[in-house]
């Protein structure tokens, strides 16, 4: 029997929360129903989803999809996220591969970490995640005077009509994921 419980695949055979598996439900429903994402969607399965409060009354759900099939997700992804938003209605959807985090190895250990497992690098991918389809252009780091640290990043203004009324959710979901601010701006275009 071919259920929504096939679009979840949690580590460590963990149980999947309520939010989870009506997220897969929503991704079996699509299946079932849009001729369109029939076939891309047939072979994509999450690994975890999850809700976050942005500011006042805006939600956005996070769902992590497995590194692998990240390049099929990016595929369909404005069209995905458009389903999406309108099944979870007034909350914003954004996709985000798994990945993991190694910590440095021990003094006199001859093994050495990949560069895309270290924390830098994760976050930097989380950051393109998070805001695909647009591209980053820039970044600029402001130090404050109390020490705290708040980075500003640059989106190609081609991408300006679709994720304009976004940046906040971008900045709320890359907050709750990273742990760091994050201010989102297209830059100034010149005539």
């Amino acid at each position: 029997m071919y259920t929504a419980l096939q679009k979840i695949r949690k580590d460590k055979e963990s149980e999947p929360t309520e939010f989870e598996e009506n997220v897969a439900q929503a991704l079996f429903d699509l299946e079932n129903t849009n001729q369109e994402l029939k076939s891309d969607l047939k072979d994509l399965f999450i690994n975890s989803a999850l809700q976050i409060d942005i500011s006042g009354s805006k939600k956005a759900v996070v769902i992590h999809v497995p590194y692998r099939l990240r390049k099929s997700f990016r595929k369909i992804h404005p069209r995905l996220v458009r389903e999406l938003e309108k099944k979870f209605s007034g909350k914003e959807v954004v996709l985000v591969a798994t990945r993991r985090i190694v910590r440095p190895p021990k003094k006199g250990s001859a093994v050495q970490r990949p560069r895309s497992r270290t924390l830098t690098a994760v976050h930097e991918a989380i950051l393109e995640d998070v805001v695909y389809p647009a591209e980053i252009v820039g970044k600029r780091i402001r130090y404050r005077l109390d020490g705290s640290k708040i980075t500003k990043v640059f989106l190609d203004p081609k991408a300006k009509n679709d994720t304009e009324n976004k940046l906040e959710t971008f900045s709320g979901v890359y907050k709750k994921l990273s742990g760091k601010d994050v201010v989102f701006e297209f830059p100034l275009v010149e005539a």
